[in-house]
């Protein structure tokens, strides 16, 4: 798929195809900044962009300030803020306030290092950017918290920052139904890297489902292939224990944040009835939002799907 996310790559790219770069970076934040701490522009030498910092209000003056830093060769701190009343003439609509780090490739974030949490990201392996003074470093330990809550920022030394890059949400969909044509587009604008799974190869079809990939295996082999990690959700969809059941129980002894099993109360109740009778604990069953999705009230496939993403959503950041 398209990452929304793909910044530290594209930044890489331009320095190594000999443009230049620089990584700006949300720092810190306060009011109603657009764009949390962590988010990210791609400046190239020649004025191109990838990302933001601010939803478009102040990159214009973000850009001209990093190709100064690039001529410079030096990181440069930048504030952005101003009263509501005054924001559209600054420049920052929100009218919040937002601090900028702005470092450029090579000079001042090595291309090596960068090139170390490229990789990490394309293995996806959860990593921390940590940069404080004269020191920028790769750490995969120590950060528990920020990793689960996907959260960059300062740490009690107010110097020293970490930028959080975890790896690209999944959504695993088992079940090429008409709900999954639905959600499997809202899913990858909302930034899952959606896999649908059906080993019923008249559902799982390219004209069904436009550029996404497809696994016609048995679920369980195929959830067992791909791996499941805590930044996967398993949605279950087809209704029918063989094909539901082994995928679900692959996803109760995984670490993925979110497994959800689409049927009415009474099925689910038979669900849990069979999974108790396979040996998993009350609590373990506890995890499988049954019926699936928030209730809104949903009527057919695409609000369905709207009800999904939302409770994703809702476990994503603020826990089951």
């Amino acid at each position: 798929m398209d990452r929304f996310d793909d910044i530290p790559e594209t930044a890489l790219g331009w320095h190594r195809a000999g443009k230049g770069a620089a990584l700006a970076t949300v720092v810190e934040t306060w009011g109603s900044a657009p764009r949390r701490v962590g988010s990210q522009l791609a400046i190239s030498g020649e004025g191109e962009i990838a990302g933001s910092v601010s939803g478009g209000c102040v990159e214009g003056a973000v850009v001209v300030e990093a190709l100064d830093a690039m001529a410079a060769g030096g990181p440069v701190m930048l504030e952005y803020g101003v009263l509501d009343g005054d924001a559209f003439a600054v420049g920052l609509a929100c009218g919040g306030t937002i601090r900028v780090l702005v470092e450029p490739v090579g000079t001042v974030m090595p291309e090596d290092l960068l090139a170390d949490l490229v990789a990490a990201r394309a293995r996806r392996e959860a990593v921390a950017y940590v940069t404080g003074p004269g020191r920028r470093r790769l750490e995969r330990v120590g950060h528990d918290e920020r990793f689960r809550m996907d959260r960059s920022g300062f740490l009690e030394d107010g110097e020293t920052f970490v930028a959080i890059h975890n790896p690209p949400l999944r959504l695993v969909v088992v079940g090429a139904v008409h709900i999954a044509q639905a959600l499997v587009p809202m899913a990858r604008i909302a930034g899952y890297d959606p896999v649908v799974i059906d080993p019923r190869e008249s559902f799982a079809t390219p004209a069904r489902f436009p550029d996404t990939r497809l696994i016609s295996d048995w679920p369980d082999e195929a959830v067992a292939a791909l791996g499941l990690d805590a930044r996967t959700a398993l949605v279950l969809l087809t209704h029918d224990p063989k094909l539901d059941d082994p995928a679900l129980m692959a996803g109760l002894r995984s670490g993925v944040f979110y497994i959800g099993a689409l049927g009415s109360t009474r099925t689910h109740g038979k669900r849990v009835v069979r999974l108790a009778e396979a040996g998993f604990s009350e609590a373990e069953i506890g995890r499988v939002h049954g019926p699936i999705g928030l209730d809104i009230g949903a009527a057919g496939p695409a609000e369905i799907a709207v009800s999904i993403l939302a409770e994703l959503t809702r476990v994503l950041r603020r826990g089951a």
